[in-house]
Parts: structure tokens; C-alpha cells; sequence
């Protein structure tokens, strides 16, 4: 079983769309796959199918999770969602219940909140469970003026805490910059790594088979 953690480089760079991609591709290939959202803010019952856990779901065609592990109201960091809703995110309970449903499955894609050094509690962030996990990282950013350094900060923050890069996926942007289409390059300059592919945001993820294709080459199968 191969464990990819999904990761950011901000809000709102396109893992939960890069997730869902990578879902249906991993699925019409055959493989045995479940998307996880561990944790999410900002639900509520009347967005509850349209959330980043309900859509991950969809895309593999997981019998379960079907949502996030833990949902708040809040749209805030866990820690802060959690604390505003009165409640704990118990990350022993979290660990046990994603090796409950990692099992008899090929690939575990698990996708975090946030950026990396988001605190899922107040002593853990997303970097704790990548290596409770034992999970590679996936650093998915938007292909636009500042994502450079970004992104050179979230490998670095990988790369201090001993995880494994599985590679870097550049989103494309709603519009365009004159950066856009360079940083690529740059970044491969700069972090030496060349495990880079950009991917257009199509409108609908489970027709992007084709350009998802080199990530999932960079999925470690552990019985290789």
C-alpha cells in the first residue's frame, strides 16, 4: 500500500481537484484506491455534498469515508475550528480510523488543510500526520506569480522534516500572469527536482486522465 499525502502550498491551489483526478484515474486503471479528507471547516449540512471529503469520495467510488473525518463549521484552521466548535480532534482515534480504511486498498490518497504547517491541533500539524502515516508528499501550486517561493518553502519544510517528495504539481491559474508558464522550470532550477508537471484545471477532473498520467508514475509502490 502506497500513502501520498496531497499538500499545499495555500488554500485553494487545486488539491482537492488534482485529489479527485488522481482518484478517477486510479480507479479506471484498476487500481484499489480511497481519497480522505481528514479534517475540513466551513461545512454545514447544506454543503455537505459539495465538500472536499463528499467530492473525493465521489471520485473513487469509495464505499466510505463519504466525508471528511471530522468537520466544523468555522472555515479556520483545525485547531481554531476545533476550538470554536467545542470539540477535539483526537489525532491517536484519526490515526487508527485512516488504517481502518487504508486496508486491502492499493493507494491512499490523503488530502491535508491548508498548507503544510497548518495545525490540525495544537501540537500537531500536517506534517506529524504525513509521518505518522508514513506518507510521501504531493505539493500541488497555483502556476502564477509568487508560487516560486511558495513552493520553495514547502519543500524545504519537507525536506527538514525527513518526508519523501513523490513530485510538484502546478495548477493553472483563472487568469494568467506573465510568470505563468516559466515557474516550472525555475523551480526545478532552484529546489533540484525534476518531478515537476503542470496541469490545466479542466473543468471536470475525471476527464484529465491523460495529464495526470506522470503523477501517478511518481506514486512508490513499496512492493516494487
Amino acid at each position: 500500500m502506497t500513502t501520498l499525502l496531497i499538500t499545499g502550498t495555500d488554500t485553494g491551489v487545486g488539491k482537492t481537484w488534482i485529489g479527485r483526478a488522481l482518484g478517477h484515474a486510479l480507479a479506471a486503471a484498476g487500481r484499489r484506491v480511497v481519497a480522505i479528507k481528514p479534517v475540513e471547516t466551513g461545512c454545514s449540512d447544506s454543503t455537505a455534498l459539495l465538500e472536499d471529503g463528499s467530492l473525493l469520495a465521489v471520485a473513487t467510488g469509495q464505499a466510505e469515508p463519504r466525508t471528511a473525518l471530522y468537520r466544523f463549521p468555522d472555515h479556520l484552521a483545525p485547531a481554531l475550528a476545533a476550538d470554536a466548535a467545542g470539540e477535539a480532534i483526537d489525532l491517536d482515534a484519526m490515526l487508527l480510523r485512516l488504517e481502518a480504511l487504508s486496508a486491502n486498498t492499493d493507494v491512499v490518497l490523503v488530502e491535508g488543510v491548508g498548507g503544510l504547517l497548518a495545525p490540525m491541533t495544537w501540537e500537531w500539524t500536517v506534517v506529524d500526520l504525513a509521518r505518522a502515516l508514513g506518507a510521501s508528499a504531493l505539493v500541488v501550486a497555483v502556476d502564477r506569480f509568487g508560487t516560486i517561493n511558495h513552493t520553495l518553502l514547502t519543500l524545504g519544510a519537507l525536506e527538514l522534516a525527513g518526508l519523501e517528495v513523490a513530485g510538484v504539481v502546478l495548477t493553472g491559474p483563472e487568469t494568467p500572469d506573465p510568470s505563468t508558464g516559466t515557474n516550472g522550470a525555475a523551480i526545478a532550477r532552484l529546489a533540484g527536482i525534476d518531478r515537476i508537471v503542470t496541469v490545466p484545471r479542466l473543468a471536470d477532473p475525471a476527464t484529465a486522465g491523460r495529464e495526470v498520467q506522470p503523477i501517478i508514475g511518481w506514486i512508490r509502490d513499496p512492493s516494487a
